[in-house]
């Protein structure tokens, strides 16, 4: 298998291995800074779109489905990761007002000027 053409990654899911085949296509990734998440009682849907001042409309760049115990894992998952991040680099600001006291403005933009 040629490395460029497939990057595998291993993880480990209790105490079997699994593989995940990642294309550079899908590990070149999309970006995303506003999710709407909708839910029924058989799945969660999170449209993922970029938005940008002045666009009237935002572009979805994904679409994901989840069960609803796959939605829980990923909230848990999530919240991990968070706490990780905040652990290393600092707490994450919501705050979109300008804090003098906060070492690193916002990275994100947020279309609805709310936390």
């Amino acid at each position: 298998m040629h490395e460029n053409l497939k990057q595998t990654i291993m993880a480990n899911q209790k105490d079997n291995q699994l593989q995940l085949d990642l294309s550079p296509e899908i590990a070149r990734g999309v970006y995303s800074n506003f999710a709407i998440i909708s839910h029924s009682h058989a799945e969660f849907v999170m449209d993922l779109s970029a938005t940008l001042p002045g666009l009237e409309k935002a572009q979805v760049v994904s679409r994901v489905i989840l069960a609803p115990e796959h939605a829980k894992r990923l909230m848990l998952a999530l919240q991990d990761n968070v706490m990780r991040y905040e652990k290393e680099y600092g707490p994450i600001s919501l705050d979109n007002k300008a804090n003098k006291s906060a070492p690193v403005p916002p990275r994100t933009a947020n279309p609805f000027g709310e936390a």
